[in-house]
């Protein structure tokens, strides 16, 4: 007869014919069993189940299937997400998460699980950016099952991921930047370009600019929102997603002066559009008052990179274009940070640290020159001076 060990709430602990172990452990009213070669195996087991019950690990949650669980985790978090946010991660729910593992229960997720459903996803020619992404949601998802008892550890934490392999950076030296806004005066997006190129603003940001956000004795632009555009929801305001995002930029007078141009301008776009006009105080708007369109401008710009006989590059190279002309002309890092909107210096360092090592040629020249010693002839002690 199979003999059986029992403490008071901790289950049962017994060796089988064969000579193997089993444990055993009633959670919310059913029998949970667990074997193993060992005696120690189980009993590790058993403690490990006892944790998870003191915990608050709740065993009828974790046969919940993941695509069930990741609809009421995103329901749940509505109120603190973003709707372009919302919308990506549905996406990636629907595409990428619930056809591979979605039928697999809480429980059933493991590390090595989770680590070879990544490998069918890049096998599968699913991009870098998109298998990080779904490893995002996944994480942050099961993080928080772990919160509600659903689960005793995150089995997506810790797991491996594809690495970034970054591509060379397109940018405009200044003498395509010359040529490129030179193009542009045959463009209405005139203004909206010099202000890309001076200050690197992000394209949502600049289609979110208002007339009140300018100081003109000043000479300071305040960024205070930016828009975002939805698929089938349309376009709203929102603020940036960080607080180095709300911020003021020096604006020079040149800029100041397209800007005066552009609102002149911006006058007989309005008489023209007559009713159909909506007023949102935008500096960039569309020829009926509204945020631009993205695939609009996309055209434009491209025709006038066209014009410029340059190559093509996005929109948000422009972005780059002006890190690289500060950091080229001895703007300080911090300084270029902050205009960027970068919550940290370490992301301008980490983004645009190769043109900082590229300036090191001149830094090396110039600390060459403060350090070379200027010949002096001084006489030794040793040596007797000779006066007349």
């Amino acid at each position: 007869m199979a003999n059986k060990i029992r403490g008071k709430n901790e289950g049962s602990l017994f060796q089988r014919k064969n000579g193997s172990w089993r444990a055993q452990i009633s959670i919310d009213g059913k029998r949970i069993s667990f074997s193993a070669k060992t005696k120690t195996e189980c009993q590790r087991w058993l403690r490990k189940m006892q944790l998870q019950m003191d915990q608050g690990w709740n065993f009828d949650s974790s046969r919940l299937l993941l695509e069930d669980y990741l609809e009421q985790w995103l329901s749940a978090h509505q109120t603190t997400l973003r709707d372009r946010t919302i919308y990506r991660y549905k996406l990636l729910i629907k595409n990428h998460i619930n056809p591979h593992i979605g039928q697999f229960t809480l429980a059933d997720l493991h590390l090595a699980r989770i680590e070879r459903y990544y490998g069918r996803l890049k096998n599968a020619g699913v991009g870098t950016r998109t298998i990080r992404e779904v490893h995002a949601v996944l994480h942050q998802a099961l993080k928080k099952a772990v919160r509600y008892g659903y689960l005793h550890t995150n089995p997506a934490q810790g797991a491996s991921i594809p690495r970034y392999t970054h591509t060379e950076m397109k940018i405009l030296d200044e003498s395509q930047v010359t040529h490129f806004l030179a193009a542009a005066q045959a463009s209405k997006h005139r203004a909206l370009y010099q202000l890309a190129v001076v200050t690197g603003m992000r394209q949502g940001e600049l289609f979110g600019l208002k007339w009140s956000d300018i100081k003109w004795n000043q000479g300071i632009l305040y960024v205070k929102r930016q828009v975002q555009s939805i698929p089938r929801q349309g376009w709203k305001f929102v603020e940036p997603k960080t607080k180095a995002g709300r911020r003021s930029i020096t604006l020079g007078n040149a800029t100041l002066k397209r800007l005066r141009e552009h609102q002149a301008q911006q006058q007989v776009t309005k008489l023209l559009a007559g009713e159909r006009w909506q007023e949102y105080d935008l500096i960039f708007p569309s020829s009926v008052g509204t945020p631009l369109n993205t695939s609009n401008l996309r055209v434009d710009f491209l025709q006038t990179l066209a014009a410029a006989r340059l190559e093509k590059i996005r929109f948000h190279d422009l972005r780059h274009t002006a890190a690289s002309l500060m950091l080229n002309h001895g703007v300080p890092v911090i300084v270029v940070s902050k205009i960027l909107g970068h919550a940290k210096v370490s992301t301008t360092l980490d983004t645009y640290g190769h043109l900082i090592n590229e300036m090191q040629d001149a830094a090396v020249k110039i600390m060459d020159e403060l350090v070379t010693p200027i010949p002096v002839n001084f006489a030794r002690k040793s040596e007797k001076l000779n006066v007349d």
